[in-house]
């Protein structure tokens, strides 16, 4: 191969990624979820599984010196199933490729997916967007049974649906594993149903990369793999050496068929005792806007903390506000486990019910402090917002160096640019390509609120507090953002040499 081919191979590779992800049945890629309404109450006893947990007349694959995924095959391949789905009436799914109808208007139309069987008494996993909505769903195992499956539970936020057949007698039924095992580079396969034609086929691959992050990007951290994922994979498992089910496999690059995605058992496991108690699965928040302490944070703030997630905004009425809790705050720990980075409160907070009240250990001005909040109900993520987009590209004159921006005084734009009362600061009206705030994501129509935690209300005072500032320092902005009503702290890293 050509440097010149090599490189445009890669260009293509980037570019498929690029173009975005497709769901891995036979229905169109999935949608932006829409938030349920959650109940409070705790949830009751969970299904019979446990990550590691023997099940019935399966057993696990032998490893030896060499990976033997045909003993894989051969163990789990009895546990996985085939997902037929129906809809009726005018604004169903459409199936996709699997097939349509031709039986006339009012007829149910098809699709299919994966999935498999997690308990001898019939309960099976599979995806959200395989299941959700239909009004007929059959299992078909391996050996040619068809069962009528009910709709247990479904997740849509990390895309699980939980099914149930009921069988005369126990069913076989995978092993779970421990998806916090895996890691980068090991061998994995996946069994499915894709296109709706080829029933369990098997491919291998590895495991790309661990805490992929494609759809609500403060929940599930997908498995990435390049074990072939096609239309029609949807629900089925991904499966390490061991036999053991370790994800579910879920997505696809829209261009790419060597990079799929599987959601970690470890997520899943944790929110099956709420589908099968509720059929829905209720999370705890507490309204944080959040950004992980880095270096440059930590020196521009003074921050006594080298980890954990930093607040940058507390919206108003949230269950962050009634506790008390402040911008700049850094939480380092909840009910005493560690907190390295917001991510890390993200899931500890999501992992709790609504209600509950958890303590935070938050540094403040040199102090850690415990700080109690009660939970409220985790909405899923709103559609449609829109990163601002930089109103003037024009290069920036020197004058406002280091951080290259221009701004202006707010207070004859406030009311034009519906930006409250409440916020004051400085509008940034331009912004340099290729400066410092460029790269730290600061953008126009943004207003800086404070540098270094020091308010700047005018021109003026941005002038001045920028004119402390020396070559390599490390910039901290409080900035609110017109577009999403939030505050953010961005740490712009001044150059070296101006």
């Amino acid at each position: 191969m050509t440097h010149q081919s090599a490189a445009l191979v890669g260009l293509a590779a980037v570019v498929s990624f690029l173009l975005g992800l497709v769901a891995a049945s036979t229905r169109p890629p999935l949608p932006h979820h829409t938030p349920p309404v959650f109940p409070g109450e705790a949830a009751a006893d969970p299904v019979r599984i446990r990550a590691g947990a023997p099940p019935v007349a399966l057993g696990r694959a032998p490893v030896g010196s060499a990976v033997d995924f045909a003993a894989v095959a051969a163990t789990v391949n009895a546990a996985v199933v085939n997902v037929d789905t129906a809809f009726r009436g005018a604004d169903a799914p459409t199936p996709g490729v699997r097939r349509y109808s031709t039986d006339g208007v009012g007829a149910p139309r098809e699709a299919s997916g994966s999935g498999f069987i997690i308990d001898p008494a019939g309960y099976v996993l599979t995806n959200h967007h395989v299941a959700n909505g239909a009004d007929r769903v059959t299992v078909t195992l391996g050996d040619g049974r068809s069962f009528r499956a009910d709709i247990v539970g479904l997740d849509p936020a990390i895309d699980v649906a939980l099914l149930q057949v009921h069988a005369s007698e126990p069913l076989p039924a995978v092993t779970l594993g421990d998806s916090h095992a895996l890691r980068v580079g090991e061998w994995v396969c996946a069994i499915g149903n894709p296109l709706g034609v080829y029933v369990h086929s098997v491919t291998v691959g590895v495991v790309s990369f661990l805490g992929r992050r494609i759809f609500d990007e403060s929940l599930a951290a997908y498995i990435q793999t390049d074990a072939a994922i096609s239309v029609g994979n949807s629900g089925g498992p991904l499966i390490n050496a061991r036999g053991e089910v370790v994800g579910i496999t879920t997505a696809v690059s829209a261009q790419a068929p060597n990079i799929g995605f599987a959601i970690p058992m470890a997520e899943v496991i944790a929110v099956l005792p709420q589908l099968r108690a509720r059929g829905t699965v209720a999370r705890g928040d507490i309204g944080l806007v959040l950004t992980s302490v880095t270096p440059g944070l930590q020196r521009a703030l003074g921050l006594g903390p080298e980890r954990g997630a930093l607040v940058q905004d507390v919206p108003p009425g949230t269950a962050a506000d009634r506790a008390g809790l402040r911008p700049y705050d850094v939480v380092v720990a909840m009910d005493g486990e560690p907190v390295g980075s917001d991510e890390d409160l993200a899931r500890l907070v999501a992992s709790r019910l609504p209600g509950i009240v958890a303590t935070l250990d938050v540094w403040r001005d040199g102090e850690i402090r415990p700080m109690p909040v009660k939970l409220s109900v985790r909405q899923m993520l709103s559609a449609g917002r829109v990163s601002p987009q930089l109103d003037d590209a024009r290069p920036v004159a020197r004058q406002e160096a280091p951080l290259g921006l221009r701004v202006r005084d707010l207070d004859d734009l406030a009311a034009g640019l519906r930006i409250p009362p409440s916020i004051r600061g400085v509008l940034v009206t331009e912004v340099d390509p290729a400066g410092p705030a460029r790269l730290a994501q600061v953008r126009g129509n943004q207003v800086i609120m404070e540098i270094n935690r020091r308010p700047v209300r005018s021109v003026a005072e941005y002038r001045a507090v920028v004119a402390t500032l020396r070559p390599g320092d490390v910039a901290a902005l409080l900035v609110y953002d017109k577009t999403t009503h939030q505050r953010s702290i961005c740490a712009v890293e001044l150059d070296q040499y101006p």
